[in-house]
């Protein structure tokens, strides 16, 4: 409340327009690729209420959120760390952590933010509050051999899993002394490109580039392993060019089952959630990026890579089976669902457009314009694990 007031005052002092009272479970955020600004909006008027400038290359960009949903972390390409304040509308604080990164999470209690990075390789831990430099686990899986980090997720303990590309592993470190991480190491596979964990927290899910198949390590066992599950899933298949990696952040849970992007093949597969074996295949129009399911589970969304990123199909959960098929925009990158799931936002970033749909018509029922959108990410992420 201090902070909010101080800013009220400054803004009266200056003549600016002071921010709104807002309820910040209704806020969220859409990342501008092409301007390194990124628009604040408004979930229930399906509108931005601001822009913030000065974020740096956000061509690849993700968000977490702080436990009251007041403050996203946003993780920018050219290693950018930026804490910004969604009711006062401004940026908080912003450092430049590394070369090249990707992405990170957010501890379990909120108190630490986790960057992976590309460049020079390994994890770095910030306080949530001051975005002071708590630890590094670089990525040296050999010495002298340092790997790229993909897959980073949050699970219980404030612990952190996460993939390294080239050392084909997966480790997991406890930062239960924030200055002092203990880390384990699990062999995972060829290419681990991308992770996932289960909302429960317990399973970590490594989709693997080089090879057929996806690492799972239960994160609950007292001595855990890693095994594979979907072992060649497109054996005596003819491999496709893969013109966009899937992400496995944007899998599904729902009804029971799992549903993930098929690498280069025009598939999504289904997985049943408890004995982990592979329970269909479901056909669709390209190869997918995000398989998203609503919050209750009762479709799952997908989108896809060039040539068919102008397309978004929709999945019925109960038959198994594509039931729409819609045509938002040029270039569809990401979509978002609204916490209860009525709408979903859509970003065309070769439109510079996006795009909001009713999940129950499919009819589209707003839109507004963002400079080449990418990311959407709403405040209600703060309180689910691995998002």
């Amino acid at each position: 409340m201090g902070r909010l007031l101080s800013v009220l005052t400054m803004a009266l002092l200056c003549g600016c327009a002071a921010p709104q009272w807002r309820g910040t479970g209704d806020l969220g955020l859409v990342i501008e690729r092409a301007s390194g600004q990124i628009s604040l909006v408004d979930t229930s008027r399906r509108a931005p209420y601001a822009h913030v400038a000065g974020l740096g290359d956000l061509s690849h960009a993700s968000v977490v959120y702080s436990r009251d949903g007041r403050y996203a972390y946003v993780f920018g390409r050219d290693g950018g760390l930026t804490k910004v304040d969604l009711l006062a509308e401004r940026i908080v604080k912003r450092v430049l952590q590394s070369g090249n990164a990707i992405g990170g999470a957010i501890s379990q209690d909120g108190s630490i933010v986790v960057a992976q990075n590309y460049t020079p390789g390994g994890i770095k831990a910030f306080d949530a509050e001051t975005l002071e430099l708590l630890a590094e686990v670089p990525a040296e899986y050999a010495p002298g051999r340092f790997s790229k980090v993909v897959g980073l997720a949050d699970l219980s303990g404030n612990r952190f899993a996460y993939a390294l590309f080239d050392a084909g592993e997966i480790w997991v470190s406890d930062f239960s002394d924030r200055r002092r991480p203990q880390t384990q190491r699990y062999p995972a596979g060829l290419q681990p490109y991308d992770g996932l964990v289960t909302p429960d927290g317990r399973y970590y899910l490594a989709g693997l580039f080089g090879e057929d198949g996806v690492a799972l390590l239960d994160t609950w066992q007292p001595q855990p392993e890693t095994r594979r599950i979907l072992q060649g899933y497109g054996r005596g298949q003819e491999k496709l060019p893969v013109f966009k990696m899937p992400h496995l952040r944007g899998w599904s849970l729902a009804q029971g089952k799992v549903y993930l992007p098929a690498i280069g093949r025009h598939e999504v597969l289904v997985v049943a959630a408890g004995s982990w074996q592979e329970a269909g295949r479901i056909p669709v129009r390209g190869q997918p990026v995000f398989v998203m399911a609503q919050p209750d589970g009762r479709q799952v969304w997908v989108n896809f890579a060039f040539p068919d990123n102008g397309w978004v199909e929709v999945i019925d959960t109960l038959s198994g089976k594509v039931v729409r098929t819609l045509a938002p925009g040029k270039a569809v990158l990401h979509m978002e669902f609204t916490p209860r799931g009525e709408h979903v936002w859509i970003s065309a970033r070769d439109d510079n457009r996006v795009l909001i749909y009713d999940t129950a018509t499919f009819e589209k029922i707003g839109e507004f314009a963002a400079q080449a959108p990418s990311g959407i990410f709403f405040t209600s992420r703060a309180n689910r694990t691995g998002f």
